[in-house]
């Protein structure tokens, strides 16, 4: 027997009206995704965005993969129309998926936040 998919959990609690089941926040609510905050975020303002239909990643349904990327951007939009932000998601381990449903990071950017990601330069002992 699988474990069952924390999502699934954030989703069922968050869409029968309840607070969320977890030490998350509940960003924004639409009828085919969820927004809320992780648990351990890079950034201030990280945010997750999840479909409400279980998909393990990306590729297995298109459709909701387009839906759950366009719920993202105008979430972005409305929290900080002028801002920079990285909008990622995995596929698989070996791409650093962890839970196996899939969930768009929409991460806000400030100039010095120190979050290097995995394909640019880091400075080991820098702030920029």
């Amino acid at each position: 027997m699988s474990e069952p998919c924390v999502f699934c959990g954030i989703i069922d609690a968050a869409t029968v009206g309840h607070a969320v089941d977890s030490p998350t926040n509940l960003v924004a609510r639409w009828h085919d995704a969820i927004a809320f905050t992780p648990l351990n975020p890079v950034t201030i303002g990280h945010t997750l965005v999840v479909p409400l239909a279980h998909v393990a990643n990306f590729t297995t349904d298109p459709d909701v993969t387009m839906r759950t990327m366009a719920r993202a951007a105008m979430l972005a939009r409305e929290m900080e129309p002028a801002g920079h932000w990285n909008l990622i998601t995995s596929k698989g381990q070996h791409a650093t998926q962890t839970v196996h449903h899939l969930h768009v990071h929409l991460v806000p950017r400030h100039l010095g936040d120190g979050l290097p990601l995995p394909w640019t330069p880091q400075q080991e002992g820098s702030s920029t």
